[in-house]
This record gives C-alpha cells, sequence and structure tokens, in this order.
C-alpha cells in the first residue's frame, strides 16, 4: 500500500514597504504643496481673525502716537516729521511683525500638527515654506495701514505711488528674509513662549536702535556707531529716499545685501533643523 504525500508549495511572505514620498517629490509638487500650506495658514487667520491684531493696531497706535509726541521737537512740527516718521514705523512694525513665524511655527509643531502632516504624500518641507509665505499676506497688510494712516494725518509721499510701492516691496521682502531667523528659533526652541522671548530680545534693538524715529547723529557718538551699520537703519534709509525723492541710493543695496545674507545663513540651519525633526 503506497501512499501518496502531498505537500503545498511554499508561499514566501514578502513585507509591503511603502514607498519614501519625501524622496521623491519633485520641485513642481514641492511649489504646490507650499501654496497648499500657505491657503492653510491664510485660513487659520480667517478662522482666528485676531491674529491680526498685531498688524492692524501697531500701525496706527505707533504713527499716530510717534508722529505727535515727537514730531514738533525732532522736526519742529508735524508735517515735517511725516516724511521722517512713516518710514519708520512702517519699517518697525513689519520686521516685528514677523517674530510671530517663529511663535506660530513652535505651536504647530507643540500640537502634533507637523506629526500628522508626516504621514501626507507632501514634501516634508512645504509645512514651513507655507507658514513663510503665508505670513507676506502680514506684512502687506501692515504697510498698507501704515501708509493709509500717514496719507490720512498728511503724510504726502513726494516721489509719487511708483515708488511707495517700490517701498513697500522693499519692506516685504526684507521682512520675509528676517522671518527665516525666527523660523530658525521657533524650530530649535522647546515652547512658543521662549521663541517669542528670543524673538523681542533681537527684535528691540534692531527697531530702537536705529534711525527709524530720530535721526542718527542726535545720538552719542558710541552709539551712532551701531545705527549706522543697524540693517534696520539702511531698509529706513532706503525707504525714505524712495518715498521722498525717488532715488535708489547704497543703502537699498545693502538692505537687500543684507537680506540675502540672511536667507544664506539662516535658511539652511533651519531647513536641516525642521527635516531632523519632521
Amino acid at each position: 500500500m503506497s501512499t501518496n504525500t502531498l505537500t503545498r508549495p511554499e508561499q514566501t511572505r514578502t513585507a509591503v514597504v511603502a514607498p519614501d514620498l519625501s524622496s521623491r517629490t519633485s520641485v513642481r509638487q514641492t511649489l504646490a504643496n507650499t501654496r497648499t500650506m500657505a491657503y492653510r495658514g491664510l485660513l487659520k487667520i480667517r478662522r482666528t481673525p485676531e491674529q491680526l491684531f498685531d498688524v492692524t493696531l501697531m500701525p496706527i497706535i505707533f504713527t499716530l502716537m510717534f508722529t505727535f509726541i515727537f514730531g514738533g521737537a525732532v522736526s519742529g512740527d508735524v508735517a515735517s516729521y511725516l516724511p521722517v516718521i512713516i518710514p519708520g514705523v512702517l519699517v518697525q512694525t513689519v520686521v516685528s511683525t514677523s517674530t510671530v513665524t517663529g511663535t506660530q511655527l513652535r505651536e504647530d509643531m507643540d500640537k502634533g500638527v507637523f506629526d500628522r502632516f508626516r504621514s501626507l504624500p507632501i514634501a516634508r518641507i512645504a509645512p514651513l515654506t507655507g507658514a513663510l509665505l503665508a505670513d507676506t499676506v502680514r506684512y502687506t497688510i501692515a504697510t498698507v495701514i501704515t501708509f493709509a494712516v500717514g496719507y490720512a494725518i498728511g503724510y504726502r509721499p513726494a516721489a509719487g505711488f511708483g515708488s511707495v510701492v517700490l517701498a513697500a516691496l522693499l519692506v516685504i521682502v526684507c521682512a520675509w528674509c528676517l522671518s527665516w531667523i525666527f523660523a530658525f528659533f521657533g524650530v530649535i526652541a522647546r515652547s512658543a513662549s521662549s521663541v517669542q522671548g528670543i524673538s523681542m530680545m533681537v527684535v528691540m534693538p534692531l527697531t530702537f536702535l536705529s534711525n527709524a524715529f530720530v535721526p542718527a547723529d542726535t545720538m552719542p557718538d558710541w552709539l551712532q556707531g551701531f545705527v549706522n551699520v543697524n540693517p534696520v537703519s539702511h531698509i529706513v534709509t532706503a525707504v525714505r529716499e524712495l518715498t521722498t525723492y525717488g532715488t535708489v541710493g547704497s543703502d537699498l543695496v545693502w538692505s537687500l545685501v543684507g537680506a540675502a545674507a540672511v536667507v544664506a545663513v539662516f535658511a539652511p540651519l533651519t531647513v536641516r533643523a525642521y527635516m531632523r525633526k519632521a
């Protein structure tokens, strides 16, 4: 009696490995994901409009306060002080607004929002670049309100509307470049409150130890050295030259060079730190 032994063919099980979507993301998809993340940032503003209190109230308060307090003392009268103070308040407001980038970035990371993004088939860098892009809307709002308040109290740029637009673009571009510094703080810091504290320690000396509100030659000699090399002073002077005379001077060149240097240094640092945590 013979028996036939039936054997099943061995089935080999292979693990299915999900493709690494982040490494296969094209430049086109990265740009599209960045726009999507920027739109997400705008939706956050729409749902919580109180996020715009700083960019709407600060230009109004600072413009009126500094104009009517310092106008007579610095320039003799308010009308003569307006071409000096409006560019100063504009730069001070927009630069201060750029600190929000790091704070909101840290808040999203603490809430685990970026952990959820990690599971999506999107570019890993898109949440970071999208947040930076969305904040340009905040800078634009602050710029428009500052010029509008100035116009309401008698400010008339002598160089015309075209020069005002160029000055506005200069400030927005420089603020976006500076926001990389605060984005870096947002990635490496442990809490949103620490990001805010560190950012203010950077912004306060840059904005108030500048020629934004009073001429540099009225300050002590030891302070003038810092004021004259302060990048905020270069931006303020460039805006004044554009809006008053319609000219492009060396301060505009130095402003763009300084902004490019900030991006060249802090963009790689921010991206590297972010990619390690994302």
